[in-house]
């Protein structure tokens, strides 16, 4: 079985907010491979298909950012998935607004909820999909940024961003996961 995570925080008051892309990718997915988020276990709200021949589960960790690791490591347990058989997809502040970048491995790189992640899987080893949020200008403190919506301007960059990453993710359900960051990459 394969699993997509998106990361975010629940409630509507969080939403459209910048932290929010990673939720917002696993609805395009629930969508586009019509997979409803009908369960609820395991500190998330996930659903599970078969596509392509391949079981997939796609999450939303209901922990807030903070704790995302909770309900991946719960989620991965019950089900057996290998740490191999995951992506995790999140914001990131250090690339452009619309940007997507693929890795297989990587630090935390201060995002709480890949520090998360990464002590609830023991290991910095896992695939994931960073979407570029920017970083705040004005002296504007991170926390309120990553929590605030994003510009008008910015709207239409970030639904491309989007897509790309669910596309992305559906590509790694028939291709190994290193030919699609190779691919997705440019």
């Amino acid at each position: 079985m394969k699993c997509i995570v998106g990361l975010g925080n629940p409630g509507k008051q969080y939403e459209e907010t910048r932290h929010n892309v990673g939720f917002k990718v696993i609805d395009e997915l629930s969508n586009r491979l019509n997979i409803p988020l009908d369960q609820s276990k395991h500190k998330g709200i996930y659903g599970i298909g078969n596509i392509f021949g391949q079981r997939v589960l796609i999450l939303k960790p209901l922990t807030y950012m903070n704790l995302s690791g909770e309900s991946i490591r719960a989620v991965l347990d019950y089900y057996d998935i290998e740490v191999e058989d995951l992506v995790v997809i999140y914001d990131d502040l250090d690339l452009p607004v619309g940007k997507i970048r693929i890795r297989t491995k990587g630090s935390a790189g201060g995002h709480n909820g890949i520090k998360s992640t990464i002590a609830h899987l023991g290991t910095q080893e896992f695939n994931r999909i960073r979407i570029g949020i920017d970083r705040p200008k004005n002296g504007m403190k991170v926390p309120d940024y990553v929590l605030g919506r994003f510009l008008e301007e910015e709207v239409q960059e970030v639904q491309e961003s989007v897509k790309k990453s669910a596309s992305a993710c559906e590509k790694w359900l028939t291709t190994p996961f290193l030919q699609v960051m190779n691919e997705f990459n440019q």
